[in-house]
């Protein structure tokens, strides 16, 4: 910082100590001193470019912040509920409710089943205000997910990363994302099958706690997964259309 000339700002600064739930050697330390003048406290949680990041990577509190204005955005579009079309209704729903699910849902892999179910319940409640009384208390929501063309929250997170993956294979990510995958060799080229093309190397992951959310390791996991006709698409408008309609068909179908 002294390098660019710049000052810290300890008013809007923030220290954030990466934990393991494991780690019970690990203290609590008071204050960092950046400076003979400046002193900057760790906090449990931090927010940056909206996501909140709490000490143990669990994203609980962003998850839970996410939820709680999903309801009230969607509690809000109840009052008028009565004046708008079905087609207007699910617009809203996209522009305030399934925007926020979206919202750097990435970061939401291989997280515990019950912070994903959270996420669900959320969608769940999305498609109960389009179809309103047409659902009944008991009845299933899957069906009408369907109906709506919903993904289910578990598969846009996939979307997600294989998307990512996607423009990094074709160049139209940032590089630090970019450098972190390697596509497989293509050795015993006769050997080897159509499908086993264009995949991914995918490397060993370390005995660290959640280290397979990290992109490097779960982006290999996503992609290799998907059909040779899906990972070999054209441009990226015919793979968006492809992957959605692949995860369609897993997840009702």
């Amino acid at each position: 910082m002294l390098l660019n000339h710049l000052k810290l700002n300890t008013d809007k600064t923030k220290a954030l100590i990466i934990k393991k739930h494991n780690n019970f050697i690990s203290q609590d330390i008071d204050d960092l001193k950046i400076s003979s003048e400046e002193l900057v406290q760790p906090v449990k949680c931090a927010k940056s470019l909206g996501v909140y990041l709490d000490d143990y990577l669990s994203l609980e509190v962003q998850i839970n912040n996410v939820i709680k204005a999903c309801f009230i955005n969607l509690r809000n579009l109840r009052a008028i509920a009565s004046k708008l079309s079905f087609s207007l209704k699910k617009q809203l729903v996209y522009c305030f409710v399934l925007s926020r699910l979206d919202y750097c849902n990435g970061l939401y892999i291989g997280l515990p089943n019950y912070l994903i179910s959270k996420l669900q319940k959320v969608q769940n409640a999305c498609t109960r205000f389009l179809f309103g009384k047409k659902i009944k208390m008991f009845d299933h929501i899957t069906p009408y997910l369907k109906e709506a063309h919903f993904l289910p929250v578990k598969f846009r997170i996939e979307y997600k990363i294989a998307l990512l993956v996607y423009k990094c294979i074709n160049n139209i990510a940032p590089s630090y994302l970019s450098k972190l995958l390697t596509i497989r060799s293509e050795l015993n080229i006769s050997l080897r099958n159509e499908s086993d093309y264009f995949l991914l190397e995918t490397p060993k992951v370390p005995n660290y706690l959640q280290t397979d959310r990290a992109f490097c390791y779960a982006a290999p996991y996503v992609w290799n997964r998907l059909p040779y006709e899906v990972r070999t698409c054209s441009n990226i408008e015919i793979f968006k259309k492809e992957l959605k309609t692949y995860h369609f068909q897993i997840a009702f179908g």
